[in-house]
């Protein structure tokens, strides 16, 4: 784990914290998209695209090579899979449901998911007390946010489309900490590769699922543009600077602050309702991730809540 040193707080804080808004705004994009009649598959993709072309862009600027070693590419393709592709698309999915109010809420849920993962894979880590209780509360908080008592409806089938997602990170990040995050490429070539094998991967399939691409207006287009370049790609290089100033348990502590800008930035900029279940749920949830990770112990695999992934890996080279 790495220690702070004097001074270094006033250094991250501030990327920390636009990278809250970042992801925490990242719901309400997407919602916009959604509302201007953009397919689900298809804002997965230009996420994914223009993300690419994010990072594509700081890879040239800094001349990096992408990886030679086959070995990478069929991780980074499994990686792509399980934190970009499909969850992306379930998100998209599931906010023709459910409010992006709701869809931020349930993403919280993914240290949660992560450290299931962990405990089952990842040598070393083992199921506690404080964990299991984390874990169960952080279990009731969905049934609140579910509105399970309601039935299987439209609104439950949003939820538990971002409830997929939510595992997708789980099982992605803990695949990452073990095949993809100890590589010595630098961190801006291993996103920038996952990402790419991310956008294949929905190259192939979105077509076949949603059809031909739609581009419905300047307010979608604005979006997602804003979605991949900034959410995608900006926020991996200020998670990495967060990363590498204060460590990965800090970083993935953005967790507790996305909920709250996804849950203000649907109510205000898309008057969206904020019903009592799901700020009750909001919080048993940040109760039982709060619970459910150790203070004194650094897993490597706790990702931060946003629709996109965090930059694979702690150990990095710039």
């Amino acid at each position: 784990m790495m220690t702070e040193r004097p001074g270094e707080t006033a250094r991250w804080v501030p990327g920390f914290l636009v990278l809250s808004v970042i992801w925490g705004a990242s719901f309400a994009l997407i919602k916009v998209a959604i509302e201007a009649g953009v397919a689900p598959m298809w804002v997965a993709f230009w996420r994914c695209f223009f993300g690419l072309v994010a990072l594509g862009a700081i890879c040239v600027v800094r001349r990096a090579a992408p990886p030679r070693d086959r070995l990478v590419w069929a991780h980074a393709l499994v990686v792509a899979a399980l934190l970009n592709a499909v969850p992306f698309a379930l998100f998209s999915y599931a906010e023709t449901r459910v409010s992006s109010v709701v869809a931020g809420v349930v993403n919280a849920t993914t240290p949660l998911t992560t450290l299931l993962f962990a405990v089952a894979v990842i040598p070393g880590e083992r199921p506690t007390l404080r964990r299991s209780l984390g874990l169960l509360t952080g279990f009731g908080g969905v049934l609140l946010v579910l509105g399970s008592w309601r039935g299987l409806g439209g609104t439950m089938v949003g939820s538990l489309a971002c409830l997929g997602a939510t595992v997708c990170y789980g099982a992605g990040f803990t695949y990452t900490r073990r095949f993809f995050s100890g590589r010595t490429e630098s961190a801006a070539v291993l996103s920038a590769v996952q990402i790419l094998c991310a956008t294949a991967e929905l190259a192939v399939v979105t077509p076949l699922w949603a059809g031909p691409p739609g581009w419905p207006g300047a307010g979608a287009a604005t979006a997602l543009v804003v979605l991949g370049a900034v959410g995608t790609g900006l926020a991996y290089i200020l998670n990495l600077g967060v990363i590498r100033a204060a460590g990965p348990t800090v970083a993935a502590t953005v967790t507790y602050l996305t909920p709250l800008w996804s849950t203000l930035l649907g109510a205000v900029l898309l008057s969206e309702p904020l019903g009592w279940n799901t700020l009750t749920g909001g919080l048993v949830i940040l109760t039982g991730v709060i619970v459910a990770r150790s203070p004194r112990r650094d897993t490597g695999v706790s990702a931060p809540g946003s629709p996109g992934p965090r930059v694979p890996g702690a150990r990095v080279r710039g």
